[in-house]
């Protein structure tokens, strides 16, 4: 494989500021490193003292690793403990149990406070109820609900006995959602009737029963409804119960389950462009670890601080940043149930403003509509509010162009606070490549270096090591703790997709392209491998082209790359842009796609010019506000879009762009 090409160059440079080094967890790059040679020295013993510093076991294990059945790595398996009761019971009886844990802002703005001892009180309840309709140890549960306290503790309480989640964000279809049910083989689906955003009742209900009804969920037992809304929903007796139903005169004490440290905490789906959904399977012990500890390295964590992750429950960021990471280091969080544009678009200022939130966590996706919002409406710009309580900020989801980076590092951390622009997947449990706030110098869109006892590293398709400044592909050399154990029911798929046989069968393939810079050795992350594009033999990565167009800060709000067969240079560009004014047609769309062609030629090198741009007033988008690119793709090859499209925020976006050649 001729190396990805890698045409981006980044000069900026911005060091730790002396506030974030000083009392930083990780102060200093001798203090990475020196972490980083225990790491590499004593594998073993290095995660071993980790899990005995930042765990509670019920059983203490005796073997770290178990690497005799690769790629299926098992992890402390001798050792017991509980999820629940890592997150809970041990801040009990200290000064953490009255502390509030969680804070919940509703669509509508009402807030409530939640205590750790109350959280417990509630989670045990819960678990409780669960274990009152038959639900026990292995049983699966599927929890579809919208972004609140109740979501939290259902999670919570299926760990606590020792129950395998599958959580569902609440914008899949119906379809998708039985889908998890059957491969899950769930008991029991925890649902609320209508879910609030943007000031709009959404159903969750009636969606769980039109899954239902496509048949084929023959293990489902118990539907349990938490009634967010006033609202009339339909009622499957003997099926279905209220949460007040379920939660009537049941205890709020409940034993934790101890459970084996490789026992299933949690099955993710995650959706390809094709074939059926990958049921990403977690353990318990390993995936903890690193979500606890991660919060203290990468964010940073001080007992004051008030933590926002504005991920939803329903995706990997959801699982480790909002339900298990912040309670296990005994965080005080804000949750948030809305949308970041009702009722207007500087609702996430206010909220950091209101709430004095000191490290905030989002999605360049998010940033990148908000600098649209702000630079049409001066109304909503974050210097109308006070954002002084910022410490530190951080990106997830996908790479942050540098442009993106600048904005959020003026106008919303004032050029104070370090941005930790997290690189990590379902599969990976938790950050592996991030920079860290006390430490790292920062370089815009890089997520510099890989966090102790990680292995990460670029190669070609035979597993061969790459020289920096040339891309390939990022892999992870060694096994660690909270890495996927397996896909759900399918062994076989697990092995081909990340531990290809070609590269060994024992290195972890991430299915993103990078590059490492040849100063520093820095991470960037250039796209999925699949989003590289072979243009006249040139490989590029998308992000890069992305990159370049959003870097015309004066049109260009967002944009988005895919390829297309091209008869002359086997692929062609194709960007799907939104700008900053109104969407242009005829002659001004051709006007300004020439200029953005050859700005892209200045930016990167001619290669790159996209022979085709069109224009739309948005991008088709998830409601978690993931760009669909396999639509896109879909849309620029001319072909009638067949996939499911059920997940989209604005369908009506895709008639518009396909029409806009």
């Amino acid at each position: 494989m001729s190396a990805i090409e890698s045409v981006l160059v980044e000069n900026r440079v911005f060091e730790p500021p002396a506030a974030a080094v000083q009392g930083a967890r990780i102060a200093g790059m001798a203090a990475y490193q020196a972490l980083c040679d225990e790491a590499a020295r004593d594998p073993d013993g290095f995660w071993a003292r980790l899990a005995r510093e930042n765990l509670a076991w019920t059983r203490p294990f005796t073997r770290v690793l178990d690497e005799s059945n690769a790629p299926f790595y098992r992890w402390f398996d001798d050792g017991q403990l509980n999820v629940s009761a890592n997150c809970l019971d041990r801040h009990m009886g200290t000064p953490v149990q009255d502390k509030t844990a969680i804070v919940f802002e509703a669509d509508d703005g009402a807030v409530t406070r939640v205590s750790y001892k109350e959280l417990l009180g509630r989670v045990a309840q819960f678990a409780n109820a669960l274990q009152a309709q038959g639900i026990g140890k292995g049983d699966r549960v599927v929890v579809y609900m919208p972004m609140g306290v109740e979501g939290i503790v259902a999670m919570q309480a299926c760990a606590r006995i020792g129950a395998t989640h599958s959580v569902v964000f609440g914008g899949f279809s119906a379809k998708a959602l039985q889908e998890r049910i059957i491969d899950a083989g769930a008991v029991a689906v925890v649902t609320a009737n209508y879910q609030l955003r943007g000031g709009k009742e959404l159903p969750l209900k009636s969606i769980v029963d039109d899954a239902i009804a496509l048949g084929g969920c023959t293990t489902l037992r118990t539907v349990l409804v938490y009634e967010r809304t006033p609202t009339a929903w339909n009622r499957v007796e003997g099926r279905d119960k209220t949460f007040a139903e379920a939660l009537a005169g049941q205890a709020t004490e409940c034993a934790p389950v101890p459970v084996d440290a490789e026992h299933p905490l949690f099955i993710l789906y995650t959706s390809g462009s094709t074939g059926k959904p990958k049921g990403v399977q977690h353990s318990s012990a390993g995936y903890l670890l690193w979500a606890r500890l991660t919060m203290d390295w990468t964010f940073d964590l001080r007992p004051d601080d008030l933590f926002w992750c504005t991920a939803d429950i329903g995706w990997i960021t959801g699982h480790s940043y909002v339900a298990y990471g912040p309670l296990a280091a005994g965080a005080t969080q804000l949750v948030f149930e809305g949308i970041p544009t009702f009722p207007h678009a500087g609702r996430f200022w206010q909220m950091i403003d209101k709430h004095k939130v000191s490290i905030f966590y989002t999605a360049p996706t998010a940033i990148r509509s908000l600098i649209k919002a702000a630079e049409t409406d001066e109304k909503v710009h974050p210097k109308n509010w006070n954002l002084q309580s910022l410490r530190i900020l951080g990106s997830v989801g996908e790479p942050i162009n540098p442009e993106a980076w600048m904005w959020y590092h003026r106008n919303v951390g004032g050029e104070r606070c370090p941005i930790v622009d997290t690189f990590w997947q379902t599969e990976t449990g938790g950050h592996v490549i991030t920079p860290l706030p006390g430490a790292t110098p920062l370089v815009p869109g890089s997520c510099t270096l890989p966090l102790p006892g990680i292995a990460a590293a670029i190669v070609d398709e035979t597993g061969k090591d790459m020289p920096h400044g040339a891309g390939g592909m990022l892999v992870i050399k060694r096994p660690w703790p909270s890495m996927i154990r397996t896909i759900w029911n399918d062994p076989e798929r697990f092995k081909k997709a990340y531990f290809p046989e070609e590269m060994g069968g024992r290195i972890y393939l991430a299915g993103d392209g990078a590059v490492r810079s040849a100063d520093r050795g820095y991470f960037r992350i250039t796209g999925r491998i699949d989003d590289v594009l072979n243009v006249s033999g040139h490989r590029l990565g998308t992000m890069e082209i992305e990159s370049a167009l959003v870097a015309k800060t004066d049109l260009v709000a967002e944009a988005a790359v895919v390829g297309r067969p091209d008869d002359v240079t086997g692929e062609a560009v194709c960007a799907f842009v939104v700008l900053k004014r109104a969407r242009p047609t005829g002659e001004e769309a051709k006007a300004i796609a020439a200029e953005l062609r050859n700005w892209v030629a200045k930016e990167i090198g001619p290669i790159a010019k996209p022979k085709d741009i069109r224009f739309g007033d948005n991008l088709p988008k998830t409601r978690s506000g993931k760009i669909m690119r396999r639509l896109l793709r879909s849309i620029a090859k001319g072909e009638a879009i067949t996939q499911d499209t059920s997940t989209l925020e604005n369908p009506a976006i895709l008639e518009q762009l396909a029409q806009s050649n």
